[in-house]
């Protein structure tokens, strides 16, 4: 079991939180025409190993949105910070 370290709340099991996706995916604008952009940013994903970026909101706690940077080979938090601070 995963053990976040909430900002607000403290560490918490990986329960409380739901996944919200790869925080390092950039969205194309909303009028960018391009239908590959839009196909890329939806389809398209990377499978890293090693750290790995990602969202995660505090549902059963602060509500909070987060930047969880996780190792996808052994699953150890290196970092933990607010999403809307984030330059992602």
């Amino acid at each position: 079991m995963l053990r976040i370290e909430c900002p607000c709340c403290g560490p918490r099991d990986h329960d409380e939180f739901r996944y919200g996706g790869n925080a390092s995916v950039v969205r194309p604008g909303h009028d960018d025409p391009d239908p590959e952009a839009w196909y890329r940013y939806v389809y398209v994903r990377e499978n890293p190993a090693g750290l790995h970026p990602e969202f995660w909101q505090h549902v059963m706690g602060c509500r909070q949105w987060l930047v969880v940077e996780r190792d996808t080979r052994n699953h150890a938090i290196a970092s933990v910070s607010f999403a809307r601070k984030s330059s992602r």
